[in-house]
C-alpha cells in the first residue's frame, strides 16, 4: 500500500531531510547539489515549498502506517519518496523525483507520478514533462512504464554539464 500526500510549509524539516538524502544518494540525477541545499535556511525551505506548484511525499509498504500518522498530524514517519510539479512558462514539469533505495519496487514512484499527473490534469494542462539524465536507465524505464516518451530535446544537467538530460513528456 502506498499513501501520497501534499507537502505543506509545516513539513519543511521533512522536506529538507528527504531532499538532502536524495542529493547525497543520486547527485547525478538533480540540477542542484547537496552542498548548495544543505546551506538553505528554514525560511528558504519554507519558501521552496511555496514556490513549487506542488510537492508530494509518498510512503510505501510497512511505512504506510507511519505516513498515516503524518496525515493525522503526528510526528511519526519518514517519507519514502518525494516528487514535485513546477509550472514555468505555462508548462508543468515533474521535478525532484526520488524514492529511497529501501522503498524502491514498492510502488511509491508510480504513486508519486500519478499524483503529479492528476494534479496537472485537474488544472487542465495537456501534458506533464520532465528532464532525466540520459544515462539514468532505471528512471527512464520507470517513466516509460508510466506513459512518458522522449521528445528529442536535450540539455546539459545544470549541476554537472558533463551529463546530458533528455526531455520526456506524457499526455494527460
Amino acid at each position: 500500500m502506498v499513501l501520497v500526500r501534499e507537502v505543506t510549509t509545516d513539513d519543511w524539516q521533512r522536506l529538507r531531510e528527504i531532499r538532502l538524502a536524495a542529493l547525497r544518494e543520486a547527485p547525478y540525477a538533480f540540477g542542484s547539489t547537496y552542498a548548495r541545499e544543505a546551506a538553505f535556511t528554514e525560511e528558504r525551505w519554507r519558501g521552496r515549498i511555496n514556490q513549487r506548484s506542488v510537492t508530494f511525499f509518498a510512503c510505501a509498504g510497512d511505512l504506510a502506517g507511519d505516513l498515516a500518522g503524518d496525515l493525522a498530524g503526528t510526528d511519526a514517519g519518514v517519507p519514502a519518496g518525494l516528487a514535485g510539479v513546477f509550472v514555468e512558462d505555462g508548462q508543468p514539469d515533474l521535478v525532484s523525483m526520488w524514492v529511497r533505495p529501501s522503498a524502491r519496487g514498492l510502488g511509491a514512484a508510480q504513486a508519486l507520478i500519478e499524483a503529479a499527473a492528476a494534479w496537472a490534469k485537474a488544472r487542465d494542462f495537456p501534458a506533464l514533462r520532465l528532464w532525466v539524465t540520459e544515462t539514468n536507465w532505471p528512471a527512464r524505464r520507470l517513466y516509460e512504464r508510466c506513459g512518458f516518451a522522449l521528445t528529442g530535446e536535450t540539455q546539459p544537467l545544470p549541476s554537472d554539464a558533463t551529463l546530458t538530460e533528455v526531455r520526456m513528456s506524457r499526455a494527460l
